[in-house]
């Protein structure tokens, strides 16, 4: 599917930019685990310990990050950050944000880089969105803005002999973003921003079948604690909602983990934010305090879907997201998704046996 919805992207953006005058930008943060192998090549926990941000943890990597970032520079990805998540062996790489379709490659060219250092040293590169509980799983974060104009431009990146066409190299700078606020409030989005958020938050439960896209992306949303978001809305800097303004001109959109398909999120996104643009529609405030404090005061809050199956429930109802996927493009994605949810519910587990083994009923 990832041919099929690279295309499809592609349109899907062009058709966007006619109409509104207006082009995505994105940047993606791909959490993923660094694992170790036992004896028989089967994960024995992560190369390095459950430590967020902590600086001897990320050294710890030092030798497995740099070769990443070698072969990504090489691939025309512009490695600006990284750091030490709070999952066991788990590292997050960003590089410069671009057009999304650009940006949806280097995701998948980054996961490919990966799972070859993996091989190098012998680790198992782990973009599983929740191996373990009780520590944080990967997201996905996508960083979206819409600009008007700006232009590309070639980065080298230090390769003095590229090994690709000036296209894998470069980034388009430039031009407004307008996303950035336009009256006294200093957080507050101008009013494309406004209703591009408005269609966003109107049709997160459907972008929420696409961004958490298998059984086990919900692990990650029941374990609580851990700064996934769970309630359909959105906030500053409010990171138990599924998008939030992340600094000025900028939003995250949360309800995304790291199995994603790059393409068919932002195609989403794109055709949600058009649907807010198109018809106007209001975001309503942020929510500036945590969720769990603001129902308590007795605000009305929707949960996301909390699995598999009632998110493809939510994206069959919605003809805006579906459209997202033309032609055979949902049918495939729907039958494959519920044959997916299907097979686990039919699927005896360890925490079936650990819980009712012994049961005298």
């Amino acid at each position: 599917m990832t041919s099929d919805s690279r295309g499809n992207l592609r349109r899907i953006h062009e058709e966007f930019e006619q109409k509104h005058g207006l082009h995505l930008r994105c940047g993606t943060e791909p959490e993923m685990m660094w694992l170790k192998k036992d004896e028989n090549g089967q994960p024995n926990g992560g190369y390095s310990n459950p430590y967020c941000y902590h600086i001897d943890q990320f050294e710890s990597l030092r030798p497995v990050y740099m070769k990443v970032i070698e072969y990504s520079r090489a691939m025309g990805l512009d490695i600006i950050q990284g750091d030490h998540e709070d999952a066991p062996g788990q590292l997050e790489l960003n590089w410069t944000y671009d057009d999304c379709l650009r940006n949806a490659d280097r995701l998948t060219t980054y996961r490919q880089i990966c799972a070859q250092v993996a091989r190098e040293f012998n680790l198992i590169a782990c973009f599983m969105t929740k191996p373990f509980m009780g520590v944080s799983a990967s997201g996905c974060h996508h960083n979206i803005s819409l600009w008007k104009g700006g232009e590309d431009g070639v980065k080298p990146l230090g390769q003095k002999v590229r090994g690709g066409m000036d296209e894998v190299f470069s980034y388009r700078s430039g031009g407004d973003n307008t996303f950035m606020p336009e009256g006294d409030d200093s957080q507050l989005p101008g009013q494309l921003g406004q209703y591009a958020i408005g269609g966003m938050v109107k049709h997160l439960d459907a972008l929420t079948a696409i961004g958490c896209s298998t059984v086990n992306s919900y692990r990650r949303l029941w374990d609580t604690g851990f700064w996934a978001p769970v309630f359909k809305d959105w906030g500053f800097q409010n990171r138990t909602t599924g998008l939030r303004i992340s600094a000025p001109g900028r939003f995250e959109f949360r309800s995304v983990d790291s199995m994603v398909n790059p393409y068919l999120m932002s195609a989403g996104l794109l055709k949600a934010m058009d649907d807010g643009l198109s018809n106007q529609i209001p975001c309503g405030k942020p929510e500036e305090r945590n969720i769990y404090a603001a129902i308590e005061e007795g605000k009305k809050v929707e949960k996301l879907p909390m699995s598999l199956g009632d998110a493809l429930e939510a994206l069959a109802k919605d003809e805006v997201v579906k459209s997202a996927m033309p032609g055979e493009m949902y049918g495939l994605y729907d039958e494959y998704k519920r044959d997916e949810w299907e097979r686990f519910m039919h699927t005896t587990t360890n925490w079936d046996v650990e819980t009712y083994l012994d049961y005298l009923p």
